[in-house]
């Protein structure tokens, strides 16, 4: 478990956007535990987010020339990530899109720095894969190479077939999916805290009931 996971761990559960208990997913599973990205809310928790997500890219290996965030949670992320990245000496040009195109002023969908090259696509989690798909979309059409998508937890079970969300989506596209953590860095940092027993089992049977097949 590298130490960067490890911490995002035990940051998403200090901000509470990392919790454990019975939540229903949207497909009608009750799951364990439950994430939710827009509980970084302020400053302080966005920075150490977007400085996450610029150390599991680089980290990652996966080269890439500029970052795109879909709208909405991707514009923070991508903004964020940029400026983390700036200040780790590699910097980069960043854009995000609009729901609609504006007919005014610059016009289009797009705004930041045109997309060329290869794009690294930034957003929280993906669940149906639409926002990729859509992003892979406008990425292409504009000429640019999708790199890959980065995403903070990946929850490792099964979508409508053996395959979870984020092998789907790698599958269909052609492209990595690089995760802050996932589910199996969850279980490492519960593994070894003492008195957390009951959310380790419970998060256990869950993955054997519906984890993705290994890739």
């Amino acid at each position: 478990m590298n130490d960067f996971r490890k911490e995002f761990v035990e940051f998403a559960i200090a901000q509470n956007a990392l919790r454990f208990g019975e939540f229903k997913t949207k497909a009608g599973r009750l799951s364990p535990y439950f994430f939710n990205s827009g509980l970084f809310s302020d400053g302080a928790s966005m920075s150490k987010l977007a400085d996450f997500y610029a150390r599991a890219a680089l980290a990652s290996g996966v080269p890439f020339d500029m970052i795109f965030g879909p709208a909405y949670k991707g514009i923070t992320l991508a903004a964020g990530m940029a400026i983390k990245l700036a200040d780790k000496g590699r910097n980069v040009p960043f854009a995000f899109n609009r729901k609609e195109a504006k007919d005014h002023g610059e016009g289009g969908l797009i705004v930041g720095a045109p997309l060329a090259g290869r794009v690294l696509i930034v957003d929280d989690v993906i669940s149906a894969g639409t926002s990729v798909r859509e992003s892979v979309a406008m990425i292409r059409d504009a000429g640019a190479t999708p790199a890959g998508v980065v995403i903070s937890v990946d929850r490792q079970e099964k979508g409508l077939g053996e395959l979870s969300a984020a092998q789907e989506v790698s599958q269909q596209h052609g492209i990595p999916v690089i995760a802050v953590a996932a589910l199996a860095d969850i279980v490492v940092y519960l593994s070894a805290q003492s008195g957390e027993a009951d959310k380790l089992a419970a998060i256990v049977e869950y993955r054997t009931q519906y984890g993705a097949a290994s890739p």
